[in-house]
């Protein structure tokens, strides 16, 4: 009787072949989660590319609309040639009242009148200066406050075009129930220029839209918004209805 052959292989070679295919089951996974990360990057990137140039097709098209009047008109602090726009509207009767909100503490009244040669009896009718805020969030909530307290429906939004897009984002999360109405501030014709060829402009909006990307992702993730406001005037603005 002729004894069975035995197979070469043995538990050795069976552990081998089993390392073998778990190594190259891992370096399969390692490319496979490579490949699908290079893709989330790739589609990440062109989204914030189209983004950004949504963006910036909104700003350049933004324009002051002729013959507009709201109940009420505000101004977000920044500059003064916005200030100036906002007087000029109030002179015009577009609005009731107007509120210069996010002011520094030291600037006081006759200062801001002097510097926009705005008129006295104007100035102490008709407008009101906050200086709680120190951000575009704490100027939404200085703002909502002011409308509430007067019972305005309607308000007219004054600040550079730029910034129009993030202020109206908080302003309407702020206070859904009032109408915004935009007022942009054009201190250049953006349309008629290569403005992304100018490193100043270019990256005042990048930083723009850097920030309304993370006003909107905040806002998808149901991320609980800071007050916006100096530390002192906190509590008391916890204090009021915010609507």
């Amino acid at each position: 009787m002729t004894p069975a052959k035995l197979t070469p292989e043995d538990g050795s070679d069976r552990d081998a072949r089993t390392a073998s295919g778990g190594l190259f089951s891992r370096k399969g996974w390692l490319r496979w989660t490579a490949r699908r990360m290079i893709m989330a990057s790739v589609l990440t990137l062109a989204l914030l590319f189209g983004g950004f140039l949504w963006f910036a097709n909104a700003v350049t098209s933004l324009k002051a609309p002729d013959g507009v009047k709201a109940d009420a008109i505000v101004v977000l602090t920044g500059g003064y040639l916005r200030v100036e726009q906002a007087l000029g509207l109030l002179r015009d009767g577009a609005g009731q009242r107007l509120l210069i909100s996010g002011a520094h503490p030291s600037t006081t009244p006759t200062q801001i009148r002097k510097v926009t040669q705005a008129s006295p009896d104007l100035f102490a009718c008709c407008v009101d200066i906050g200086y709680d805020a120190i951000d575009t969030i704490g100027n939404a909530n200085e703002i909502t406050r002011w409308i509430h307290d007067h019972g305005y429906r309607s308000v007219l939004v004054v600040t550079n075009n730029y910034h129009m897009l993030r202020s109206l984002h908080e302003l309407r999360r702020a206070d859904p129930k009032t109408e915004f109405i935009p007022y942009p501030v054009i201190n250049s014709d953006l349309t008629r220029k290569a403005w992304f060829t100018e490193p100043d402009v270019l990256r005042t909006m990048l930083s723009e839209y850097g920030k309304v990307v993370l006003a909107t992702v905040r806002d998808w993730l149901g991320i609980e918004r800071g007050t916006g406001l100096r530390t002192e005037d906190a509590p008391k603005a916890a204090a009021k209805p915010q609507g």
